[in-house]
């Protein structure tokens, strides 16, 4: 069974258009990482009528991690990196893996870390557990 990555970026002040460049160049970037895939996440059913994309969707990203959570290190390590890049404010990342989530965004560096190192050691102790 595959672990998947559910992640959103932000950035203030951004439209829909600057959102899915953001999520094209990061995606790019994800695809180099240890993971399965990285994919937009599946839409529901449209309403019938309806012409427009789901707004939750634009600046949203799926990530098939595979079978273990090797490759959650590395995606993390891309995304703290192109959040890094970004414009000097308002750029953040919500991931979700399961029902915990966390977000990245303006915190220190150390903040950052200390975060990410709960999340990837709460995720790293579950994969080790027998099914």
């Amino acid at each position: 069974m595959s672990v998947n990555l559910l992640i959103h970026i932000a950035e203030e002040g951004a439209d829909a258009e600057r959102l899915a460049t953001l999520t094209g160049y990061l995606r790019k970037e994800l695809l180099q990482a240890d993971v399965a895939d990285v994919t937009a996440p599946p839409a529901g059913e449209a309403p019938p009528g309806s012409r427009a994309i789901d707004p939750s969707l634009v600046g949203a990203l799926l990530v098939d991690l595979g079978q273990s959570m090797t490759g959650l290190e590395s995606v993390i390590s891309v995304i703290r990196s192109w959040l890094g890049r970004g414009q000097p404010a308002g750029r953040g990342v919500r991931l979700q893996l399961g029902d915990d989530v966390i977000e990245l965004s303006q915190a220190t560096d150390a903040d950052q870390e200390r975060l990410v190192q709960l999340f990837i050691g709460g995720h790293s102790a579950t994969a080790r557990e027998p099914s």
